[in-house]
């Protein structure tokens, strides 16, 4: 039961970490790196890192669908701790 909630924690980082990453380097206009520089910069960093977790709805649902309820929680957490890194964030740039 554990070992099913970490391998839907670690699945939600990575979905998320992967949706930062194909956001900046394919939605921005300046490519990785530049998007990285810029999002320094800016300090947008909440905001990339909000929109790439927009992956883990597709990873809930599919856990949903195949019945695998306790790496949906795992996902749930990961979504929750990305949530609260978001909010520091926000909270750092006030």
């Amino acid at each position: 039961m554990k070992k099913k909630i970490l391998i839907g924690f670690v699945l939600s980082v990575l979905a998320t970490l992967a949706g930062s990453y194909l956001y900046m380097e394919f939605i921005m206009k300046n490519g990785f790196e530049a998007s990285w520089q810029w999002m320094i910069n800016t300090h947008k960093q909440g905001e990339i890192l909000s929109l790439g977790a927009i992956p883990n709805l597709l990873l809930f649902f599919v856990f949903i669908k195949r019945k695998e309820d306790y790496k949906a929680r795992g996902v749930l957490l990961g979504v929750i701790l990305v949530a609260f890194v978001v909010f520091g964030y926000w909270l750092n740039n006030l």
